[in-house]
């Protein structure tokens, strides 16, 4: 696969962030046969090597769970997957303002979205690892994110090619 094709079909794993596929290409860490933990290895070197900034900029790719862009239908098709399998697209209107009201507090103290990796998890336990890491600190939190960016990127990948 060239590195235009790989871009093109792996550049959304890292939410809206190409960049991540392109550097991993162009550093040569590509390599066939593509499977699943070494593609991830390769793009979580480089998500690990960009900036601070830069990765603030793939959190916030990231959108809010059960939010504004569920609601509105504009999710990824890879996010509306994951947080219909969590339940979050059948909350009662009790349990979508308390998504909303932790979401609100969330990015009002972290700078950044609760990002979670679904797969495996239901409403009540994402609720949960909410309430529990909304008391983290800022760096804690951050790295708490940036570790679960890795996990759905893994997983993203686990569904697109085989393992090792």
């Amino acid at each position: 696969m060239d590195g235009k094709a790989f871009v093109e079909t792996y550049g959304g794993v890292f939410e809206h962030s190409p960049f991540i596929a392109e550097r991993a290409v162009a550093a040569g860490t590509i390599a066939e046969p593509l499977t699943a933990d070494a593609v991830h290895g390769a793009l979580v070197m480089v998500f690990r090597a960009a900036s601070d900034e830069e990765r603030l900029g793939i959190l916030n790719a990231h959108p809010d769970l059960a939010g504004k862009l569920a609601i509105a239908g504009e999710l990824t098709e890879d996010s509306r997957h994951e947080q219909a399998g969590a339940g979050l697209d059948r909350l009662s209107a009790a349990e979508h303002a308390r998504f909303t009201e932790l979401n609100n507090a969330y990015v009002e103290k972290f700078g950044f979205p609760f990002i979670i990796a679904v797969k495996g998890l239901n409403k009540d336990d994402i609720l949960a690892a909410f309430e529990r890491r909304i008391r983290n600190g800022r760096d804690e939190e951050f790295t708490t994110a940036c570790a679960q960016v890795e996990r759905i990127a893994l997983l993203r990948l686990k569904s697109l090619l085989p393992g090792d």
